[in-house]
C-alpha cells in the first residue's frame, strides 16, 4: 500500500512540518498493517498532514484532537491512534482536553507541531511563544511567560513524555516509535520551525542536546530536566524521553471491565 495520496502540499518550503511528515510516514512504514493506524488533526498549518498520508484520518476541531482520538480509541480498541496538534490547539484552546487526556491515561499519541505561535492565522503568539515575541497580535512583544508543556504533562499523569525537532529526522522518527509502541498516553513536543513567521532553526541547532544519559523512569529527574529550558530563549534545549512510565490504561479499564481497586 502506498502511503501517498493526490493531495497538492501546501506547506511553505522549509517548514518542519516536513520533517514530521516524513518520520510519522517510515513509522507507519515500519509497522506494516496501514489499517491499524487512524489519524485526527485539529486546526493549523499541521491539520494538513492527514491529507498527505493515505490511512485513515479524522480532522476534528480546535483544541478537540485528545478527545476525538479518545473516541476512536474506545471505539476500536485495537487501532494505533496518532493526534496531531499544534501548539495554539493543544496548548490554548484545547488546553483541558489534553491534561484528561494524560490524566485518565488513554493509549493514543500525541504528536504536537510547536512552532510557538499561530502560523496560519500568520504569526499570532501562542501559549509557547517567547516573552517579548512581536507578531501580528503583539507588536511591541508578548508580557507573558511561555507554558512549559513538558513540565505540564509531566504533572499531568502523562505515562510517556518526550520533547524531539523537525530538524533531526532520525531522532525525531525514533522517539515517535518509541510513542506509538508505548501503551498508555504518549505525548511528543515537536520544536518545528515556521519557516515564514518564526524561523528557529539555528537557534536550536545552537542549544539542542540529546537525553542519552537520563534515566526516563525517575519522574523526579524527569521534572527538573523540564526545567532546563522554559521556553524562554537562552539555555541549552533537552531532547528525548523525558519519562517513561506503565500503568492501567483509560480504555483498558472502560471496555475490559478492570476494577482498578483490585489492581
Amino acid at each position: 500500500m502506498n502511503l501517498e495520496t493526490y493531495a497538492k502540499n501546501t506547506w511553505c518550503p522549509g517548514c518542519g512540518n516536513f520533517g514530521i511528515l516524513n518520520a510519522v510516514k517510515n513509522v507507519i512504514k515500519e509497522f506494516g498493517d496501514y489499517r491499524k493506524f487512524v489519524l485526527v488533526s485539529g486546526i493549523g498549518c499541521h491539520a494538513k498532514i492527514v491529507d498527505y498520508v493515505n490511512v485513515n484520518s479524522f480532522y476534528s476541531i480546535h483544541g478537540r484532537v485528545p478527545s476525538t482520538a479518545s473516541g476512536i480509541k474506545l471505539g476500536n480498541p485495537d487501532l494505533k491512534v496518532i493526534g496531531f496538534a499544534g501548539d495554539g490547539d493543544a496548548y490554548g484552546e484545547g488546553l483541558e482536553h489534553l491534561i484528561f487526556a494524560a490524566k485518565r491515561n488513554i493509549d493514543i499519541t500525541m504528536i504536537i507541531h510547536n512552532n510557538r505561535l499561530y502560523a496560519l492565522t500568520t504569526g499570532q503568539f501562542s501559549p509557547t511563544s517567547p516573552y517579548g515575541f512581536r507578531g501580528r497580535s503583539t507588536p511591541k512583544g508578548t508580557v507573558e511567560e511561555p507554558l512549559n508543556p513538558i513540565k505540564l504533562m509531566l504533572v499531568s499523569g502523562a505515562t510517556f513524555v518526550a520533547r524531539s525537532f523537525a530538524g533531526d529526522l532520525k531522532h525525531l522518527q525514533d522517539i515517535i516509535k518509541k510513542a506509538v509502541e508505548h501503551k498508555g498516553f504518549s505525548i511528543v513536543d515537536v520544536l518545528q520551525p515556521c519557516i515564514t513567521f518564526f524561523n528557529t532553526y539555528d537557534f536550536y541547532m545552537k542549544n539542542i542536546y540529546k537525553l542519552d544519559d537520563h534515566d526516563p523512569s525517575d519522574i523526579k529527574k524527569a521534572l527538573k530536566k523540564a526545567d532546563e529550558w522554559n521556553y524562554v530563549d537562552g539555555g541549552k534545549i533537552p531532547i528525548g524521553i523525558f519519562y517513561k512510565t506503565e500503568k492501567p490504561t483509560y480504555d483498558e479499564l472502560i471496555l475490559r471491565g478492570r476494577n482498578p481497586s483490585k489492581m
